[in-house]
């Protein structure tokens, strides 16, 4: 199975390269469009700031790529939010593929997020079958609003959406490379769909 990884202005694709090795794959990373539209699955993790993020995927005309895949898509953080439709990083419109809005934080919250946290499956399948007591790692100043798309859930100040699902898109905002045992269960769900 072919596996590509997006390369874009973003930062920690790496420890998602490392992780998919240690699950045995052999993942390419990319910012060709061709490589990209022909991979059997695509994955579109990192950290970052979404506008300067966002500018880099329309300079190289990958945000058209990736609103026309076919195949599975997983948006990983920063992935998660600009798969939305716009974010107040930077106030920037995103993709558009989930109809949920990014927001700060509120500024009573601490931030960032960051750290071991829960998640509430609501629905959907990527998390389908997660063990109900499941902790994920989470680094994020920005929260996806919870919307019609939304299959999972966390509570940090507010709740807000945790993962998102539409079609052959999916996304989830903690960083599942560094989840461990929890996070490997999702990717390999993502993997083996």
């Amino acid at each position: 199975m072919k596996v590509a990884v997006i390369k874009y202005n973003a930062g920690n694709i790496r420890s998602v390269i490392y992780a998919l090795e240690r699950l045995g794959f052999d993942p390419l990373l990319t910012d060709v469009p061709e490589e990209i539209s022909s991979a059997d699955k695509v994955i579109f993790p990192g950290q970052g700031e979404a506008s300067s993020a966002m500018h880099y995927l329309r300079n190289r005309k990958l945000d058209q790529v990736i609103l026309n895949l076919k195949q599975p898509v997983l948006g990983i953080c920063v992935g998660l939010q600009l798969m939305c439709k716009h974010s107040e990083e930077g106030d920037v419109d995103c993709l558009g593929i989930f109809d949920n809005l990014v927001k700060r934080f509120p500024p009573r919250a601490k931030v960032p997020h960051m750290g071991w946290n829960d998640v509430k499956v609501c629905g959907g399948t990527l998390c389908q079958g997660l063990r109900h007591d499941a902790y994920l790692y989470y680094v994020h100043s920005y929260y996806a609003e919870i919307g019609e798309y939304t299959t999972a859930t966390n509570d940090y100040i507010l709740p807000y959406s945790v993962a998102l699902e539409k079609d052959n898109f999916f996304a989830i905002q903690p960083h599942l490379e560094k989840s461990g045992t929890d996070g490997e269960f999702i990717l390999k769900r993502f993997l083996t769909m």
